[in-house]
């Protein structure tokens, strides 16, 4: 099992209009999720950093997340 809950993923997906959703595709969005957030959390990591800070700020997340 992944960090992301599986429950929150399917309510993304019925909230992008899908009438079901497989357990497999539940499963699936949340490892691409995970895998896309561990990038952008490496990223804004490294600007924190960079800027001589410890705690990553939102700032960082969103330039992070922009970048990819």
């Amino acid at each position: 099992m992944g960090i992301l809950p599986i429950a929150p993923v399917d309510r993304l997906v019925r909230e992008a209009g899908a009438e079901r959703v497989s357990e497999g595709a539940r499963e699936a969005l949340a490892k691409i999720l995970e895998e896309e957030g561990m990038k952008i959390a490496k990223e804004a990591i490294k600007l924190a950093e960079h800027a001589g800070r410890k705690t990553v700020k939102v700032e960082d997340i969103e330039l992070a997340a922009a970048r990819m």
